[in-house]
C-alpha cells in the first residue's frame, strides 16, 4: 500500500482505517494489513510519535546555503501557479527532510519543518528517501490523526555526481477515491527531472569556475597549487612532489568544511608534511564550492625517517578489525592451535602468517589437498604450520591432523575456515574442539572506515617522483557503499588493476570504478533479462563517460526510461 503499484483504494480505505483505529488503542488487528504499513505504524510508535499530533515539528536548522534549493528555485516557480487550481501542495525537502520550500495549501500540512519518520511517522518523502524512488501513502497509511484525508506522492533527487539523493520532491492532495497512481505523480516526476537537469548544469559551471581558479593561481613557473572541490582535484606538478597522502587527506576534509566555515588561511598540516598550504574558498553565485592551496615547501625541514606502514593483514583502525586483531595476536602467544574464520577474502591467510612473524612456514591447502597426503608428510616437526580452507579436509585429512597433534602437542598451528558449506562430523567435532580458541575476522562491509587506509596499504609502490594513487571523495562514497562479497581480496584486485591499466593524472575518478562498483549493487534480486538490461545500460554509460542522454540514444530509448530502470535497480 506504499508503492506505486495500483490497488482498489476505495475499497480497501475503509478497513485500513478500522485497522488503524484498533492498532492505536491496542486491540488486535484485522487480517489483511499490509505488512509495511504496520512496520510503518510501528516505527512512529517506537520513536514517540504522537498520533494526535496538531502543532507542526519544529525542524533542525537549515543550512545556510543549499544548492538544491538553488537549483530547484526557478523550476519550482515556473511549477508553483498551477498548484492553486486544484489545492495542492508542493514541499522539497533536503536529504535529512528538512523542508526547504513549500508552495499551495492543503488542510493539515501546512508549516512543518521536517518530514523525519522520527517527527511525525509514516510519509510519502521518509518512503522515497530510504527506497530511492518514487512513493505514494494515502490517507489512513499516515500515523497522523491530521493527515488522515491527504494522499501525497514523493520523488527523489539525485545528484548529478553519483546519485547520491539530495532531497524529496512532495505533490500533496486530498484524499479522493482516485486511489493509486497518484494523479499528480508525473507532475512530482517532471519536476524533479527539470530540477536534476538544473543541477547537471550548475555542476558543470562549478567544474569550470574551480578550474579558472586553479589556473590563476597556477600562473607563473613551477608553482605548487592543488584545486578541491570533493570531486574533482586539479594538481600541479609541483604540488605532486610535495603532496602526500596525509597531506591530501587533510585538504580535502578542508574542502568539505569549506562549505560551511570560512577556510582562508593555512591549514594544519600534519608534523613532517615537509610543506605549508595556504588555502582560499573558490566561489559560485555566493557559495563556495571548493579551495584552492598553494604550497610551499619548508625552508630547512627536519629529516625524517621514511614512515613504514603496516602489514596489509594488520591495516584498519576500525573497533571490529582491531578487537578481532587483539584477540588474534593474544591467543597466538600460547603454543595450542588457534581457528580463524570468516568470508572468504577477509584475510585469515595473511593474518596468520603475520602472527608466525619471521619464522619460516609450512602451509597446507585442504582445497588441493583434502586428505592431507602430500603436506603433512612434508612437514618438519617443531615448524609452525598454516592449514587453510579446513572446511574442505576430507575424514583422512581430519584423522592424519589429529593424528599430528596427539604427536606433537606443542605445535604452532593456525587453520583457517570459510563458514557456510555443510561439514562431516569429524571435521565438525574437530572445529568444535578449537571454537575455544578461534577469532572471527570482520567482513569489509562492517568495517568501511578502514577503506582509506586499505587503499594506502594496497596501492603498489610508485616510482620516485611519481605521485601516489589518490581518489575523490566521490568515489571513496562509492568504494564505501559497495558491498564487497570478495572482502579486501577484492579490493586489492580493483587498486591493482586500476593501477596498472590508468594513464591519467590526479586522483581516482568515481566513473573510472568497475561499473558494479560504481553504480552500486541492486538491493534486490534481478531476473536474468534484467541482468542483461542492466548490464547492457552500464556498457552504454561507460561508452560515453557517464553522459546519460547518449547512453539513451545509442539503446534506442528515451533519458526517461534510462533513468528509470537505473532507479528500479537500486530498489
Amino acid at each position: 500500500m506504499t508503492t506505486t503499484d495500483p490497488a482498489p483504494a476505495a475499497t480497501a480505505r475503509p478497513s485500513l482505517s478500522a485497522a488503524r483505529e484498533r492498532f492505536l488503542s491496542g486491540r488486535p488487528l484485522p487480517p489483511g494489513v499490509p505488512e509495511e504499513v504496520l512496520a510503518a505504524w510501528r516505527r512512529a510508535r517506537f520513536f514517540g510519535v504522537p498520533h494526535d499530533l496538531t502543532e507542526p515539528v519544529a525542524g533542525p536548522p537549515l543550512p545556510g546555503e543549499s544548492v538544491l534549493l538553488g537549483a530547484a528555485r526557478p523550476v519550482l516557480d515556473r511549477v508553483a501557479p498551477a498548484l492553486g487550481v486544484d489545492g495542492s501542495l508542493l514541499v522539497l525537502t533536503d536529504e535529512r527532510l528538512r523542508v526547504l520550500w513549500t508552495a499551495g495549501s492543503v488542510p493539515g500540512l501546512g508549516g512543518w519543518a521536517a518530514l523525519s519518520e522520527q517527527e511525525v511517522g509514516n510519509n510519502s518523502a521518509a518512503l522515497a528517501l530510504r527506497v530511492r524512488s518514487r512513493a505514494e501513502v494515502h490517507g489512513p497509511e499516515h500515523f497522523l490523526d491530521r493527515w488522515q484525508d491527504v494522499s501525497a506522492v514523493s520523488v527523489p533527487v539525485l545528484g548529478p555526481e553519483g546519485g547520491q539523493v539530495l532531497g524529496t520532491l512532495t505533490v500533496a492532495s486530498p484524499l479522493s477515491a482516485a486511489g493509486r497512481p497518484h494523479p499528480q505523480g508525473a507532475l512530482a516526476e517532471a519536476t524533479v527531472a527539470a530540477v536534476e537537469t538544473e543541477l547537471r548544469a550548475r555542476a558543470g559551471r562549478g567544474e569550470r569556475v574551480l578550474l579558472d581558479a586553479y589556473v590563476r593561481a597556477a600562473r607563473g613557473q613551477n608553482r605548487a597549487v592543488a584545486a578541491l572541490d570533493g570531486r574533482n582535484r586539479l594538481v600541479s606538478d609541483a604540488a605532486q612532489r610535495l603532496l602526500t597522502p596525509e597531506v591530501l587527506a587533510v585538504l580535502e576534509r578542508t574542502a568539505a568544511d569549506a562549505r560551511d566555515t570560512d577556510v582562508t588561511g593555512f591549514a594544519e598540516l600534519p608534523e613532517g608534511a615537509g610543506c605549508t598550504a595556504h588555502v582560499t574558498p573558490v566561489r559560485l553565485d555566493g557559495r563556495t564550492i571548493g579551495i584552492v592551496a598553494a604550497l610551499d615547501p619548508l625552508d630547512d625541514p627536519a629529516p625524517q625517517a621514511p614512515a613504514s606502514s603496516p602489514p596489509v593483514a594488520l591495516t584498519g583502525s576500525s573497533v571490529s578489525w582491531r578487537h578481532a586483531v587483539g584477540r588474534a595476536v593474544e591467543l597466538a602467544r600460547s603454543q595450542e592451535p588457534l581457528l580463524l574464520t570468516g568470508e572468504r577474502g577477509t584475510g585469515k591467510s595473511a593474518l596468520a602468517r603475520e602472527l608466525f612473524g619471521p619464522d619460516p612456514v609450512q602451509a597446507a591447502d585442504a582445497a588441493r589437498d583434502p586428505g592431507l597426503g602430500q603436506a603433512l608428510p612434508a612437514w618438519q616437526p617443531g615448524r609452525p604450520l598454516l592449514l587453510r580452507h579446513a572446511e574442505r579436509l576430507a575424514q583422512p585429512g581430519v584423522a592424519a591432523l589429529n593424528s599430528l597433534l596427539d604427536q606433537h602437542p606443542d605445535t604452532r598451528l593456525v587453520v583457517t575456515c570459510t563458514p557456510g558449506a555443510p561439514v562431516g562430523p569429524c571435521l565438525e567435532r574437530l572445529l568444535d574442539k578449537m571454537s575455544a580458541r578461534s577469532v572471527t575476522l570482520p567482513p569489509l562491509r562492517e568495517r568501511t572506515e578502514d577503506i582509506r587506509e586499505l587503499l594506502s596499504a594496497l596501492a603498489p609502490r610508485t616510482t620516485p617522483g611519481q605521485p601516489p594513487l589518490t581518489w575523490t571523495l566521490d568515489a571513496l562514497r562509492a568504494l564505501q557503499l559497495y558491498p564487497w562479497p570478495g572482502n579486501v581480496t577484492e579490493l586489492a584486485h580493483v587498486v591493482r588493476a586500476l593501477a596498472e591499466r590508468r594513464r591519467a593524472t590526479g586522483p581516482v575518478r568515481r566513473a573510472e570504478l568497475p561499473d558494479a562498483v560504481r553504480e552500486g549493487p541492486a538491493a534486490r534480486p534481478l531476473s536474468p533479462m534484467e541482468h542483461a538490461e542492466r548490464a547492457a545500460i552500464l556498457e552504454a554509460l561507460r561508452r560515453h563517460g557517464g553522459n546519460k542522454a547518449r547512453a539513451a540514444a545509442a539503446l534506442g530509448i528515451g533519458r526517461a526510461t534510462l533513468y528509470r530502470k537505473l532507479r528500479e535497480y537500486r530498489r
